[in-house]
């Protein structure tokens, strides 16, 4: 796992250049806080920090491919580049390291972008044509790892600059970049819960979308994409017990394949279904005692340690805990924004960011985790909503009646008075209103009372209209694809994989690696989905698959959600920067905010019991909160510290430097120190 950014500008003076790309790259080093190295050739620069996982002794970067031609800089794994090494050599490729990062090069010289759909991992990754002066971007196919650009199309309005990274705080380092919030997409952003796939919140920045290539060449960019989410799969034609055994081997598989690492591999265990069902493999395919690391709460409601301590019990791990208190939320929520760059609806991803600076600590760079499996086997009760609404209109009111009361198993709470006003709702949106988005309408009414936060009153849903109207093939799939479809290009990518998940574990040098999201896994659960069960059971056939494995209490068990206390943390810890949103001058510096609205919405929360909330205030408080604290970092630049691991001095081991002929040479220097808010 590794950190990348770089830049193209012809117009940077060449004097300059060595130390603004070190500057960037001292702006990310916490994604790969072992090496660093870059390459410059003339209007060029990227660089890499390097966090060393695989080949630790010879796969430095940049690297090159035997000819010279091509160099690339590598942000991710690439968990079959055993089998993709082996057909390489067959067609004449020389190796020179062990390394992913030099497969995925040879496979680029050999097929070009061709070679993008073979490839299965987590990864972000730039590559330079030193004879056609072209540069390629990629992403993996559901957006595991980041890549942000500025330039060209998006437009810095700085001549003809092109700039992208891992993380956009590296454009902090660019000689004349100025980060601005950008209202039209927070509005989507705060309506939809994320930005859009190829979204940020900051004007003239945008994100590769994943499973796409970015090509820059004269002054402009092509972007195309390379691979489309798969749900519209043939049906698996076997029996159940068949398809039992199929989901269990490909997942198998997939967990073996990720296990493949130079260093210790660890697992999150939250005590759901999908982290135990991965931990059991794990601990069936290692060679070793594996570790494993979760959150607890002091609130019951939102504590897990129980089934988490009964799993590892189980399976025999090496379990570790961090507790998690309200205070510890409120005092680590500018840092964990920091590390996010994107607004957020929950404070959910700041115990995340504790428990991978606990599992660095413990000496782990490499965690296997769940995420993906809810998306890939209709784990959530939204499926089960959506197959209820669609089939509204053909139910009796007595099945209506009976269907709604074993929705949420989840809420204990979940009473007749609550199937009540459910039912009601389900009556007024049975038909569907915004076209193709018919499965998340009554989800979208929270972030349409967040939107209300922006002073710019447009449609929130119109980027999202436009993207599910454009998207081949959309319009076919069923109310339940749809919904995967909507989940897999928002939620999951948007916040799961990244605020709550690779952004937290990279501000402190650890990899997440995900299982459950290996294309195999993701096909064969949409073959077999709704082929054996009606949906009204969550992932029966994962419960099945692992029934004896693991505890029978773990396959019982209702599902819960992983959620951290919210609004009521702030009012409770009264943090300095909530002086952000108490102050009527610092709350009307914030960007598109409308300042009338905001105070009525602070207002209201400081004033109401805690337990008396709402869902959709909670959410859109935690959003107004954190787009302060970002305007803040961001824009107003305000310097919040730095963490403390950052501060040792990190060596560049290598510099390429083209401009003068002189070809790679080893460094002695040092990057900037850098680091986000404490």
């Amino acid at each position: 796992m590794c950190g990348i950014a770089g830049f193209v500008s012809p117009s940077l003076d060449a004097g300059a250049t060595p130390e603004v790309m070190a500057s960037m790259l001292s702006l990310i080093r916490h994604r790969g806080p072992d090496e660093a190295g870059y390459y410059l050739d003339d209007g060029v620069a990227m660089g890499t920090v390097r966090l060393s996982v695989i080949d630790l002794s010879t796969g430095a970067q940049p690297m090159a491919d035997p000819s010279d031609r091509y160099w690339i800089c590598f942000n991710g794994e690439l968990y079959n580049h055993i089998e993709l090494r082996q057909e390489l050599r067959l067609l004449g490729r020389r190796f020179r390291t062990c390394s992913d990062t030099e497969v995925v090069l040879q496979a680029w010289a050999q097929w070009g972008a061709a070679c993008l759909p073979r490839f299965n991992g987590a990864f972000a990754f730039a590559i330079r044509d030193a004879v056609s002066g072209d540069l390629f971007l990629a992403r993996d196919r559901y957006g595991k790892r980041p890549l942000f650009y500025s330039g060209y199309e998006g437009g810095t309005g700085r001549g003809g600059d092109f700039l992208f990274a891992s993380e956009m705080k590296a454009f902090q380092a660019f000689p004349g970049f100025r980060f601005e919030l950008d209202p039209g997409e927070l509005a989507s952003a705060f309506a939809v819960w994320t930005p859009l796939p190829d979204r940020t919140p900051f004007r003239h920045i945008r994100q590769l979308p994943m499973g796409s290539c970015l090509a820059v060449r004269g002054g402009r960019t092509d972007l195309t994409t390379y691979a489309e989410l798969e749900l519209d799969v043939e049906p698996f034609t076997g029996s159940a017990r068949e398809a039992i055994a199929f989901v269990r081997d490909t997942l198998r598989e997939s967990v073996e394949m990720r296990l493949r690492s130079d260093v210790e591999v660890g697992v999150y265990l939250s005590g759901g279904l999908d982290s135990s069902i991965v931990t059991a493999l794990a601990t069936e395919l290692s060679a070793h005692e594996i570790r494993t690391f979760s959150v607890e709460f002091d609130e019951a409601a939102f504590d897990e340690s129980g089934s988490q301590h009964v799993v590892a019990s189980h399976l025999g791990t090496r379990h570790s805990s961090i507790a998690v208190r309200g205070a510890d939320i409120a005092a680590n929520f500018p840092s964990a924004v920091y590390h996010a760059e994107v607004p957020a609806f929950r404070t959910a991803f700041v115990p995340m960011y504790l428990l991978s600076r606990h599992v660095r600590d413990a000496g782990i760079k490499v965690i296997l985790s769940g995420e993906g499996a809810d998306e890939a086997f209709l784990g959530y009760s939204l499926f089960r909503e959506t197959l209820l609404r669609a089939a509204w209109h053909d139910l009796s009111d007595d099945e209506r009646t009976a269907r709604i009361g074993g929705l949420h198993p989840e809420l204990s709470h979940f009473g007749p008075a609550n199937q009540a006003r459910l039912k009601s709702l389900f009556e007024q949106f049975a038909v569907e209103r915004l076209p193709g988005l018919f499965s998340h309408e009554l989800r979208y009414q929270n972030g349409r009372f967040a939107a209300r936060l922006l002073k710019e009153r447009g449609d929130p849903f119109a980027g999202l209209l436009a993207l599910a109207a454009s998207t081949p093939g959309y319009a076919a799939l069923s109310p339940v694809q749809k919904a995967q479809w909507l989940e897999f290009k928002t939620l999951l990518p948007g916040y799961l994989l990244s605020t709550q998940g690779e952004r937290m574990s990279l501000a402190h040098g650890v990899e997440n690696r995900c299982p459950f999201l290996d294309p195999a896994v993701v096909r064969a659960a949409a073959s077999v989905n709704l082929r054996f069960d009606d949906g009204s059971e969550e992932k029966v056939l994962l419960k099945e698959a692992f029934r004896g494995e693991l505890p029978e209490s773990s396959l019982a068990r209702r599902k819960q959600p992983y959620l951290a206390p919210g609004a009521a943390v702030f009012k409770e810890q009264r943090p300095d920067y909530l002086e952000l949103l108490l102050s009527d001058t610092e709350l009307s510096r914030i960007d598109g905010i409308d300042p009338v609205f905001a105070r009525k919405l602070v207002a209201k929360v400081m004033a109401t019991p805690s337990e008396r909330i709402s869902t959709k205030e909670d959410q859109a408080f935690v959003y107004l909160l954190s787009t302060a604290v970002l305007h803040q970092q961001f824009v107003g630049g305000r310097n919040w510290g730095k963490d403390g691991h950052l501060e040792a001095e990190l060596k560049v081991g290598t510099i390429v430097d083209l401009r003068t002929s002189r070809g790679p040479r080893p460094a002695g220097h040092a990057l900037p120190g850098a680091g986000g808010p404490r």
